[in-house]
């Protein structure tokens, strides 16, 4: 009876294959999976049950193709502004100025477009000339007089503030077609303002993935010393972060310009909140712990669908800053715990 018992037992750990999994092994590595999957793309699955949620309550509003379409396309400047805060944000630096020069970009398109009679393509370089010296002001006070960044771009944000209402105060409207047609066309169903944020997004992901300069700027938030002796232009890093931002966000100007047929001095401003809090929200989705354009991209439209839905069940009016307000403490809190968590593995 033993040896049966043992002849079965070897008989048992012989049909055993090299090199198959450990059950015991397997059943703890499952949990493991679920928790990373979770951690990278919980905010995908909480939009997904979101828009199903809001979908079923609101069939005929907000289960729409039309739905779809507008939040597409009026999304897109956001998306822009969003993504123009990843360059400084990723270099350790801190750009209040965004949409500011958003808003600046804005009204110089309708100053020259429509006041002045220029030619749209004219305006937009102006425009984004414009965008480009703000960025190096920025630079110059942040790396070469050593200002802390949050002090010289919320104050370069109230100048251009002041400086787009002295512009202009007033809505103008009678944009150039050519601006307004190139945001509104559709393509495939969907404004082709969508697609401009969607290709920017994938030159930001090559870019910060693929590039020295991504990993770079990387290097360059996550330790300026050591950064520097590892031969780094530090410096020039960092400038080239509020110039890029700046012009990002100049650009998305241009797009709100299309997207309105408008100048509006009281609009751009509005963007900084949100942007802020779809960047740091991105920040914990796809690769957490860093700032990244597709989880960004992600953030930007699961804010904009939370925000859509409260309106459509009329909370309109007042929702948004509170949508917008919470989920910037809990994106920054959500960041802080993702990038210490990125840390600690």
């Amino acid at each position: 009876m033993i040896e049966g018992t043992a002849k079965s037992a070897d008989e048992t750990a012989g049909s055993a294959q090299p090199g198959a999994p450990d059950p015991k092994q397997t059943s703890s590595i499952w949990p493991g999976r679920v928790t990373e999957f979770l951690w990278r793309y919980g905010l995908l699955v909480v939009w997904l049950i979101l828009a199903i949620v809001y979908s079923i309550l609101l069939p005929d509003t907000f289960f729409t193709f039309s739905n779809v379409q507008t939040i597409a396309g009026s999304q897109a400047v956001l998306v822009v502004v969003s993504l123009a805060l990843i360059p400084t944000l990723t270099a350790g630096e801190f750009d209040a100025s965004v949409a500011s020069v958003t808003g600046m970009s804005l009204v110089l398109i309708g100053w020259l477009n429509v006041l002045h009679g220029w030619p749209i393509w004219a305006a937009i370089a102006v425009a984004l000339g414009v965008g480009i010296l703000i960025g190096l002001v920025n630079a110059f006070f942040v790396v070469v007089a050593h200002v802390p960044s949050i002090v010289v771009t919320l104050g370069m944000g109230t100048l251009l503030i002041g400086a787009a209402v002295g512009t202009n105060s007033l809505s103008t409207g009678g944009i150039s077609q050519p601006l307004v047609n190139a945001t509104h066309n559709n393509l495939i169903g969907l404004p082709l303002a969508f697609f401009y944020g969607l290709i920017l997004t994938a030159i930001f992901w090559y870019v910060f993935s693929f590039t020295p300069l991504g990993r770079y700027l990387y290097f360059v938030g996550a330790g300026r010393s050591v950064a520097q002796l590892s031969g780094i232009p530090v410096d020039w890093i960092r400038a080239g972060s509020f110039v890029a931002g700046a012009l990002l966000s100049a650009l998305g100007g241009v797009l709100l310009a299309g997207w309105i047929s408008a100048s509006d001095p009281n609009v751009g401003p509005s963007y900084l909140l949100p942007a802020f809090a779809a960047a740091f929200l991105g920040s914990s989705v796809i690769e957490p712990g860093r700032f990244n354009p597709w989880g960004t991209f992600a953030a930007v439209y699961f804010l904009v669908t939370g925000v859509t839905g409260l309106e459509l069940l009329g909370l309109a009016g007042w929702i948004e800053q509170v949508f917008y307000g919470a989920s910037l403490v809990l994106a920054v809190a959500v960041s802080t715990f993702a990038v210490g968590r990125r840390l600690a593995t």
